[in-house]
């Protein structure tokens, strides 16, 4: 059963939260730093610059950051296929990023002190070994209202393809899997080694 999901109306909410929490963060270090060379009798006139440094930037980045958070989460949509789940994103540059499930190990419900707040979650996508990224997740499926539905969906399809894997974790007994999908295993098995031996 394909499923098309877009991020929550709250998913724009948490982001400006994050903003004004930078912004915030930025205007009381600058403020502890004006009492600082307030009380050290050092010069006010670079502490007076520094001010206006960091509130023109401060606008600056209010400036660029208020379209562009709007744009990337009105281009954001998950599709759940039956086979995979793809990711389209992207503001300028439009990316559809496919991940199939045969190579996915794991699903993992992230909320955030954000999240919590506005009753959503995200769910990242484990993979074995192809993360192209620093976090070792694959994919990222961010501001999810029915955030637990989807994730114990999604655990039910891998538990499908990695039978002994999901049985060890629930005292479930294992399914006997059928021979394709013994087919994408080895496949895999032989595409981690070809990148290890290089």
């Amino acid at each position: 059963m394909d499923k098309s999901i877009k991020p929550d109306e709250k998913y724009y909410t948490k982001c400006l939260w994050i903003l004004i929490t930078v912004t915030v963060s930025i205007l009381v270090s600058m403020a502890i730093t004006h009492l600082i060379v307030n009380l050290a009798g050092g010069e006010t006139k670079v502490v007076e610059i520094l001010w206006l440094i960091c509130i023109a930037g401060l606008i600056v980045t209010w400036i660029i950051s208020f379209p562009l958070i709007q744009l990337w989460i009105k281009n954001l949509t998950y599709l759940i296929l039956d086979d995979r789940v793809t990711v389209h994103k992207g503001i300028l540059t439009k990316t559809q990023q496919n991940i199939p499930y045969r190579s996915i190990t794991d699903f993992v419900l992230v909320r955030s002190i954000y999240d919590r707040l506005l009753g959503i979650g995200s769910i990242k996508i484990q993979t074995a070994g192809q993360s192209t990224t620093g976090t070792g997740y694959e994919g990222h499926l961010a501001g999810l209202k029915d955030y637990e539905e989807l994730h114990a969906d999604l655990r039910t399809k891998i538990k499908g393809l990695h039978p002994i894997s999901g049985s060890v974790a629930t005292g479930e007994p294992a399914i006997k899997p059928d021979d394709n999908i013994l087919y994408h295993i080895l496949s895999e098995v032989k595409e981690i080694r070809r990148h290890l031996d290089k």
